[in-house]
């Protein structure tokens, strides 16, 4: 049994392949949540959940390469019934495009070893300093809110291929608001654990942030240099690697479809060298070696579960090195498979210094603190919409001299980076907006002239 009370999950991923009494792929994701919330410079709320997901795929493999197949999918949560959730997947399964001969390979040592947890032990970083950090604001005036989470999530791939991987991933998020009459400020931080995350220096930040909106500057809507933190950047770019589909490409429905047809593959899409890339090995942004997905899409593949992920390069020195093709889909355009790792990272060569250096190099412009409520206006140029949130300040000759208003803004990350014109060397960062479903982003911040401030916002 494991600690959920539940049938251990790597023999039940045994028992869904074996009830499916052929080609099967089983998918056991366990997580294990530990969690606290405060707000008014108080705890609130805290708490353990712990969630079981299990997945039944029954397929039909090609015959022939390129040749047709099937497949049929059904989850649960929680408790199930492994020969009803079998028979479902198989009432489901339908004709498909996307097929091609299971995985094969061994199994994992650790295979048959039971789910990780954690518990609130894992929040002590945080947790500990919370008590001076609210003295500390409450003797200025200002109130703290946010969260501290800890998850484990651990992974069970078994297939009738005779497959048997097993991957945990530790995922920690500690995002910290603070509040001081009409001004806001946000720091946030992501990390396997919280061994390096330190609340103070986010407590830090949040108060400059609160200090320079003591001066209130009205600044008009429209184009601006601005500067974007690494947790902007992490935003914007999530939206990039996302449009980078080869089949909708080649549909004509990216912006990386080339006019008349094809795609921007091997183009120079800007002109500083940026490197944009995903690999599960990456220091300090480790991720699971293997691909996992539930659910098939136009350059994802239910067949494709278990295939071994290595680096993907999405930009290399600038130009567009890969989109996202499944096995199945990278045969009929003639293209090498590629799938994002659960990581992204953003970088310039020989790039240094941080955001208070590109700060101190601008004569005028505007500071993000970062982005919100992003959406897709217009996917052929990936023109996106959103709000600027928690404080946007005023540099002049070098340091910021106080506070405007929040903005709504419309831009295009491929845009972006064409138009940058400095970039600071590459942190670990948290997106505001995107950090919830990739919290494992390196980006450097980034200095952009034209940004569209489009109108003025109300939102803090």
């Amino acid at each position: 049994m494991s600690a959920t009370g539940l049938a251990s999950a790597p023999e039940l991923a045994d028992r869904v392949v074996r009830a499916a009494r052929g080609p099967c792929i089983a998918i056991v994701e366990e997580r294990h949540e530990a969690e606290v919330r405060f707000a008014n410079n108080t705890v609130t709320t805290d708490g353990v959940r712990v969630d079981r997901r299990v997945t039944a795929i029954v397929v039909e493999p090609p015959e022939a390469p390129g040749g047709p197949g099937a497949a049929g999918v059904a989850r649960r949560s929680g408790e199930v019934d492994v020969e009803q959730l079998v028979a479902e997947a198989r009432g489901s399964k339908s004709a498909v495009d996307d097929a091609a001969p299971l995985v094969g390979g061994g199994e994992d040592p650790e295979f048959g070893e039971d789910a990780a947890v954690t518990g609130f032990e894992r929040l002590a970083p945080v947790v500990s300093g919370l008590a001076a950090a609210f003295t500390r604001a409450e003797a200025t005036g200002a109130v703290l809110s946010g969260f501290a989470q800890h998850r484990v999530t651990t992974t069970y791939l078994a297939s009738s291929s005779g497959l048997r991987r097993r991957h945990v991933q530790t995922t920690a998020a500690l995002e910290l608001v603070g509040r001081d009459g009409g001004a806001s400020s946000w720091a946030g931080a992501g990390s396997a654990d919280f061994l390096d995350v330190e609340l103070e220096s986010l407590e830090e930040a949040v108060h400059r942030g609160l200090a320079w909106s003591a001066r209130r500057i009205d600044v008009a809507p429209g184009r601006h240099d601005v500067l974007l933190p690494p947790s902007a950047v992490a935003d914007l770019m999530l939206f990039f690697a996302g449009a980078a589909s080869g089949r909708e490409s080649e549909e004509g429905r990216t912006v990386f479809s080339k006019p008349g047809g094809g795609t921007r593959l091997g183009e120079s899409l800007t002109p500083l060298g940026f490197d944009l890339w995903s690999d599960p090995a990456e220091h300090g942004l480790e991720c699971a070696p293997f691909f996992v997905t539930s659910v098939s899409s136009a350059d994802a593949s239910v067949f494709d579960n278990g295939l071994p992920l290595g680096r993907t390069d999405w930009l290399r020195d600038g130009r567009l090195d890969s989109l996202r093709y499944h096995r199945a889909g990278a045969e009929r355009s003639h293209a090498r498979p590629a799938a994002g790792a659960d990581n992204l990272s953003l970088a310039l060569a020989g790039a240094d210094g941080s955001l208070e250096d590109l700060v101190a190099a601008t004569e005028r412009g505007l500071l993000v603190t970062c982005l919100w409520y992003i959406r897709e206006v217009d996917p052929k140029t990936l023109l996106l919409t959103g709000l600027t949130r928690d404080g946007v300040y005023v540099v002049e000759d070098g340091r910021v001299v106080g506070a405007t208003s929040n903005f709504r803004f419309n831009e295009s990350p491929v845009d972006v980076l064409a138009r940058a014109t400095h970039a600071s060397s590459s942190v670990r960062t948290l997106g505001r907006e995107g950090g919830s479903w990739m919290n494992r982003t390196a980006m450097p911040a980034l200095r952009v002239p034209d940004w569209n401030m489009s109108t003025a916002s109300q939102a803090v």
